[in-house]
């Protein structure tokens, strides 16, 4: 699953480095960054992917978030209020859409893993980012596939899932990520510049100064 984000790359990065060839997958689901289409794209031309689809999906005809409405992006929030609840930016049941997707894609390939970007230290509340979910989701897959009836089902991994913003930095660094290229924000400008006020655009900041290495994106703010 590849969005462009610095997780998804780092991601790809560690799927690469532990051998295996990418094959990524990208969903354009009405989101307000298209941005990040192009990222994944220079991503994929990085890594030196296999292949790389993007399927358009729109959830944005269901609503419910503010990632694909007219709705605002919240901005500005404490660390008190994103440990409270979960923001407008939850595009409901968007991770159990696209690991499906994945899911069908890898079916296809008939690949032996699928590796999500998930962190459960830095999700801002979304439900799906948590072990229980990626738990839970295995054994639909397990049961819900043609390989898996046949015993030959997907792994999914998520090697990012208990690490911190600046644990995946610093991993990412080794790696030689290029993360000028990587995008986080939730409500970029029509250029595509981060507005340095969102949840996503600050949870990155934070990370790359606990990490002590310096952010090379541009921010409006």
């Amino acid at each position: 699953m590849a969005s462009g984000g610095l997780d998804s790359t780092v991601t790809a990065a560690m799927a690469r480095e532990e051998g295996f060839e990418p094959y990524l997958l990208t969903i354009l689901y009405g989101q307000r960054h298209h941005i990040e289409v192009t990222r994944a794209q220079e991503m994929a031309a990085w890594l030196g992917a296999v292949e790389h689809k993007v399927l358009s999906l729109d959830l944005g005809g269901l609503g419910g978030s503010a990632l694909t409405t007219r709705d605002s992006v919240p901005k500005n929030r404490s660390d008190e209020e994103r440990q409270i609840g979960i923001p407008l930016t939850y595009v409901p049941a968007r991770n159990t859409i696209f690991l499906s997707l994945a899911v069908a894609y890898a079916e296809v390939l008939d690949a032996a893993c699928i590796y999500f970007g998930a962190n459960v230290r830095d999700y801002s509340g979304y439900p799906d980012c948590r072990p229980e979910f990626l738990n839970a989701f295995k054994e639909v897959a397990r049961l819900g596939t043609k390989a898996g009836i046949e015993g030959k089902g997907v792994e999914l991994r998520a090697p990012l899932l208990f690490m911190t913003k600046a644990e995946i930095i610093i991993k990412g660094t080794e790696l030689g990520v290029p993360f000028h290229l990587t995008h986080s924000c939730y409500d970029p400008n029509e250029q595509g510049v981060a507005c340095g006020q969102c949840d996503s655009c600050f949870i990155r900041r934070s990370g790359f100064k606990e990490a002590g290495i310096k952010d090379p994106i541009p921010y409006r703010v």
